[in-house]
């Protein structure tokens, strides 16, 4: 049980690297990086290879994704309850809302059009996992769509 609990951390671990990868594939001049035990999300200037600002988001964020357009970063904290979806004006540097969306956050996507957000709920042992699909104007979730256990990631 030690051993699954240790490959369960380790395969998280793994998922929130590759986002925080995409998000800085998906940001020209910033890269956003999260801070799992600070609760934050750290943005860099990647011109200059120095941080510009911390932001505070929900508890132990893990996946973030940015527009194509570069004006909007989500980010995951899959240990809210329910789960808490950050969502931040690249302008300002500032969390300009905050959707309830499902338990167990992990992967986040935005659609190459920049109009949805989907967002990995991996719900629990007993509950069913989903994909929320929001709107990436009004911030509200459109759907869900109910997928297989313990998913964490988008490829």
């Amino acid at each position: 049980m030690i051993n699954e609990q240790k490959l369960y951390l380790l395969t998280l671990m793994s998922v929130a690297m590759i986002f925080m990868l995409v998000g800085i594939a998906g940001a020209a001049q910033f890269a956003y990086i999260t801070n799992f035990n600070d609760n934050t999300v750290s943005v860099i200037d990647t011109a200059n290879n120095t941080v510009t600002a911390t932001l505070q988001v929900g508890l132990f964020p893990k996946g973030v994704s940015v527009t194509p357009d570069g004006t909007k970063v989500y980010v995951t904290s899959p240990h809210d309850d329910p789960g808490d979806f950050s969502v931040i004006d690249a302008a300002t540097n500032k969390v300009i809302a905050n959707v309830l969306v499902g338990e167990s956050l992990y992967g986040v996507a935005v659609t190459s059009d920049g109009k949805n957000v989907y967002v990995v709920s991996g719900g629990s042992y007993n509950a069913p996992s989903n994909v929320s699909v929001i709107n990436t104007t009004t911030n509200k979730v459109t759907t869900n769509i109910t997928i297989g256990s313990s998913p964490f990631a988008f490829g």
